[in-house]
C-alpha cells in the first residue's frame, strides 16, 4: 500500500510541474513579425520537460508586460524547426531582433534573467 501511494504522489507531483505545450511557431508568422520590426521570443520544450514550464510561465507573464514582442513556442522533437534555429536541446530561449538572433540562453528559468535579455532587445 506504502508503494502504491508513493507511485501516486510521484504521479501527481510531476504532473503538478507540467503545463499544456503546444508548437506555435509559423514560419510565416515569423517572417511576418520580423517584417513588421517586432522583436520575436521563441522557446523550444519536450513533454514532460519541468524547466520548459517553467521557462514558458514567464513567457506568458512577459508578454503581457511587454509590448511590440511576438512569442512562438515550438516542440524540439520538431527536426524541421529545431535544423531552421540549430536548436539541439528543450528550454532553448532565443530572441531576434532586425532579422538577426540577438540572445540565445539553454535551460534558463529566472524571472530576472528573462526579463532583462527581453528588456535589453526593445
Amino acid at each position: 500500500m506504502n508503494k502504491f501511494l508513493i507511485l501516486i504522489f510521484c504521479v501527481f507531483a510531476f504532473n503538478a510541474n507540467t503545463m499544456e505545450k503546444e508548437t506555435t511557431f509559423n514560419k510565416e508568422l515569423f517572417d511576418k513579425a520580423q517584417s513588421d520590426g517586432k522583436v520575436v521570443v521563441i522557446s523550444s520544450w519536450i513533454k514532460y520537460c519541468s524547466s520548459c514550464a517553467s521557462q514558458m510561465k514567464v513567457l506568458n507573464k512577459a508578454k503581457n508586460k511587454f509590448d511590440n514582442i511576438e512569442y512562438f513556442t515550438f516542440d524540439v522533437t520538431n527536426k524541421e524547426i529545431a535544423k531552421l534555429f540549430d536548436v539541439q536541446f528543450q528550454t532553448t530561449l532565443l530572441i531576434f531582433k532586425d532579422n538577426k538572433e540577438i540572445y540565445r540562453s539553454i535551460g534558463e528559468t529566472s524571472k530576472d534573467l528573462i526579463y532583462k535579455a527581453i528588456q535589453s532587445s526593445i
